[in-house]
């Protein structure tokens, strides 16, 4: 951790790289995988909750030695030692478009539980995105511009609300859920810990939230046009029938004129699987694992012409989700790391999910979810 300012007159602290590059980057990733449309127009979310409904409970332990630094400096620096819980836990990205005027976090009857707030930016003003600058009403500074070096044209954050009030503790719920989505699953098998999407309506995205579904764009296809990637889905669409299932089934990534031989479960699977390769192999170029040979076929016309379909539907504004996503084509693709980073995605997967089955007899015994250290 580096500089720190504390206003004396306003109760603010104000940290300077609190976060490491990495620890900004992962959760980057699990945002751009796993991300709904938010409470605000133009706003995405992603919530401990969500990822536990979703199948992807694993992935909330990059969450926890951040909210237990978060939730010690601010017992420590307000005087309040042992007195807070944690009420929310989550992602905010903010896109072009998006705003909020001035405004308290307990600003109305049902928030008046929140004492402290704590928001962690994951990229940089200036380079990563333009606007979206925080201001405060008084006290000094009045205005911060965050700076860490993640690529995005969101203005990515990690928020949490901390509470006095231990009838609002967000553990004891995360637990109950947990107990319910966890303990059935096998620590060592991939297919377990495939995620399920939520409802479609939680990933269309259209300007300014408008209702009208001929305007927009689902987020998942979305995120992956941007990454370079087209969906294919075998099966002849009726377009006289409904096609809100079709995301729930098993698909295909195309790349250009080729089509990659994985088949993935559903969408959400491939949006996962490919924000990880792009993470992780995009910066290296190298897995632990043995590079598999990955195939791909030139794609027929009508296979084109199917792809075209699904897009009709899902990408109806291919131009708005250039604008509100970042493309990602200057980062090199190899079909062949591509194929090693499915394998390294499934580790990383049954490693996080080894952990939570680890920690959570703990975490019942405690009624508290936190960063639990194990002997390797």
């Amino acid at each position: 951790m580096a500089d720190m300012e504390m206003e004396e007159d306003h109760p603010r602290l104000i940290l300077h790289n609190f976060l490491t590059e990495d620890e900004c980057k992962e959760l980057e990733f699990i945002h751009k995988s796993c991300s709904t449309i938010g409470y605000r127009p133009n706003v995405f979310s992603t919530t401990l909750s969500h990822l536990i409904a979703t199948n992807s409970a694993h992935l909330i332990i990059p969450f926890l030695p951040i909210r237990d630094r978060l939730k010690e400096k601010v017992e420590e620096t307000f005087g309040c030692e042992y007195e807070l819980v944690t009420e929310f836990t989550g992602l905010i990205s903010w896109s072009r478009g998006a705003s909020i005027g001035w405004h308290s976090d307990d600003n109305r009857p049902y928030l008046k539980q929140r004492d402290f707030t704590a928001v962690c930016y994951l990229n940089s003003y200036g380079k990563d995105f333009e606007g979206g600058l925080f201001h405060f009403q008084d006290g000094e500074p009045k205005t911060i511009a965050p700076m860490v070096g993640v690529t995005s044209r969101e203005r990515l954050t990690l928020t949490l609300w901390f509470s006095r009030d231990s009838s609002h503790d967000e553990d004891a719920k995360l637990i109950l859920l947990l107990e319910e989505n966890v303990l059935h699953k096998s620590n060592n098998v991939p297919w377990s810990l495939l995620p399920l999407p939520a409802s479609d309506n939680m990933y269309w995205f259209s300007p300014h939230q408008a209702s009208n579904q001929d305007i927009g764009f689902d987020i998942r296809l979305g995120r992956l046009h941007a990454l370079g990637f087209d969906v294919y889905y075998s099966r002849d669409m009726n377009f006289g029938s409904d096609l809100s299932e079709l995301l729930m089934e098993p698909m295909q990534l195309a790349r250009r004129d080729q089509l990659l031989d994985h088949k993935f479960v559903n969408v959400l699977h491939s949006l996962q699987v490919a924000q990880f390769y792009f993470w992780k192999g995009c910066k290296s170029q190298a897995f632990t694992n043995e590079v598999q040979s990955g195939k791909a076929v030139r794609l027929s016309r009508s296979q084109s012409e199917k792809i075209t379909q699904v897009n009709s539907i899902f990408l109806k504004d291919t131009k708005l989700v250039e604008t509100v996503f970042q493309s990602a084509d200057r980062c090199y693709f190899n079909l062949a790391t591509f194929s090693a980073a499915i394998t390294e995605w499934e580790d990383y997967s049954c490693k996080l999910h080894k952990e939570i089955l680890l920690s959570l007899p703990q975490w019942r015994a405690h009624q508290a979810i936190y960063s639990v250290k194990f002997d390797v």
